[in-house]
């Protein structure tokens, strides 16, 4: 097959470079793990997909042959995806037939967990005999996102699977796995790109070909790319979905609208997302008080020396900003939680 039915961007050269050197590894179950931002579910892709492919090179999958057409198109019969529902749909994995009519009639909302059911649909998916090739793969992402029973579920097959079958299991959050299943895989950790070498590649993924607008100035990719904490999918995901300023000037006044209460800074901001930046200021001004460098912000845009919030009062407000981030997803209305996030953020930077 000449041509894929999708137009499949190559994986960030950060990325490639990691694939390269997992294909030259032995294992059956690989645990891909780091902070998010950094490329967790391309990289499980590409092993899956060089795993599956016809005719795979040292550098992964050919991109031409039956195969990695039906990984693109998402019908490949030897890849079993474990997902949240939520993120099955906005990525456009199909749901099994029962699942998409429940949610079709709306019986039910999509979950954010992976549930217990789809992970006993993939211990029997890895008893089936294949359909081609010589691999079957199981892909779990986010992987912390199985609870108990689901992770015990799959513990037993993760163990010992059946045949050629391999598993890749990815993660923003490693600690929140069962230690069974940590044990039970073959460790990656994410690396970080340098800063110019994610530059260059959001300046090449942010070109506004059949998209409209026009692509970020590089200054605003330099700020989007420290407000990220130097996780370049993070910023490439913001561009994607908002919110619509993103100006660098419109980040670095943060602190100051902040500290004036200002809740106009946060329109169209989902409240997931002020959340982490609001932990990001107050990261970077408990930093700042002991004499750290900041991460996320300029020094010079947050408040120091004698308009500094004192100790007490940033403790208590990353404590709370904590409590909130447990819960920040609940169906809350969006307005008023934003207003009491803001009004919490203003008390804390002008107390003393």
């Amino acid at each position: 097959m000449s041509d894929t039915a999708t137009d499949r961007p190559p994986l960030a050269p950060w990325l490639q470079t990691q694939l390269q050197s997992l294909l030259t590894q032995r294992g059956h179950a690989w645990l891909l793990s780091g902070p998010s931002g950094l490329g967790q579910f391309d990289l499980a892709l590409g092993l899956a997909r060089a795993w599956l492919c016809d005719q795979p090179t040292p550098g992964g999958a050919c991109g031409q042959c039956g195969s990695c057409h039906a990984v693109d198109v998402h019908t490949h019969a030897d890849l079993c995806l474990l997902m949240p529902e939520t993120l099955s749909l906005a990525l456009g994995w199909p749901l099994d037939e029962k699942t998409q009519d429940e949610l079709d009639s709306k019986k039910r909302k999509p979950s954010k967990e992976i549930k217990v059911d789809a992970a006993r649909e993939a211990v029997s998916f890895t008893q089936f005999t294949r359909s081609r090739g010589t691999t079957k793969v199981v892909l779990v992402y986010p992987a912390e996102r199985m609870n108990g029973i689901t992770a015990n579920t799959l513990l037993k097959t993760l163990e010992e699977p059946p045949g050629a079958v391999k598993f890749i299991l990815a993660t923003e959050a490693a600690h929140q796995l069962l230690p069974t299943i940590r044990s039970r895989c073959q460790g990656h950790t994410m690396h970080w790109p340098a800063q110019e070498q994610a530059l260059a590649w959001l300046g090449e993924q942010a070109k506004p070909e059949g998209r409209a607008g026009k692509a970020p100035a590089v200054a605003d990719l330099h700020t989007l790319l420290s407000a990220a904490g130097g996780r370049p999918a993070d910023v490439l995901g913001r561009l994607q979905a908002g919110p619509a300023d993103l100006a660098a000037g419109h980040w670095q006044a943060l602190p100051g609208a902040m500290a004036r209460g200002d809740v106009s800074a946060l329109a169209d901001w989902t409240p997931p997302q002020a959340l982490d930046a609001l932990q990001k200021l107050c990261h970077d001004v408990l930093a700042v008080k002991v004499g750290a460098q900041p991460r996320f912000f300029r020094a010079a845009d947050l408040p120091g020396g004698k308009t500094a919030p004192g100790f007490s009062a940033l403790g208590a407000w990353s404590k709370e900003l904590a409590a909130s981030a447990r819960s920040v997803e609940h169906p809350y209305n969006p307005g008023l939680m934003l207003e009491a996030l803001v009004s919490r953020a203003q008390l804390a930077l002008n107390s003393k």
